[in-house]
């Protein structure tokens, strides 16, 4: 499963697509909107995503992930639009024959996105709003999508 929506993610769906008898473990990375970033106060987030692409690009992940890791699966689910506070921007699942690589898995594929999927995002906060570029110019700290490490 490797999907851009315009409606809130499925998280058990996501989950159940990486299941299966050799999966000894599923780590699942959401990553929310959260209500505040740089010292205002966050309204919303507005995705913008050029959908053909990330798709490619995404998938392109998912390969080098199953390639990397063997026995692994993987499935992805970008939103586009508009983003409530508590709603999920992102959801990735993996899973493995074994904790650790479906930690490290999950971690990759993450941070990859962040890196190579044409995502551009707006953030609407209190007395404004801002376009930020790709998910990789993200100045969030080590994060762009509300994941405290």
């Amino acid at each position: 499963m490797i999907e851009i929506t315009d409606t809130i993610i499925d998280v058990a769906a996501v989950e159940a697509a990486v299941g299966g008898p050799g999966a000894g473990a599923v780590v699942t990375f959401m990553g929310t909107t959260r209500d505040s970033n740089r010292g205002r106060r966050v309204i919303s987030l507005e995705y913008e995503v050029y959908a053909e692409m990330a798709v490619e690009q995404l998938t392109g992940i998912a390969d080098d992930i199953r390639s990397r890791w063997p026995g692994s699966a993987v499935a992805m689910v970008h939103r586009n639009g508009k983003v409530e506070i508590g709603e999920a921007s992102v959801v990735i699942a993996v899973s493995t024959p074994h904790r650790a690589e479906a930690f490290e898995a999950c971690r990759y594929a993450i941070d990859q996105l962040k890196h190579v999927a044409p995502i551009w995002k707006k953030e609407t906060f209190e007395g404004g709003e801002v376009w930020i570029g790709s998910l990789a110019d993200c100045d969030h700290g080590d994060d762009d999508h509300g994941d405290d490490d």
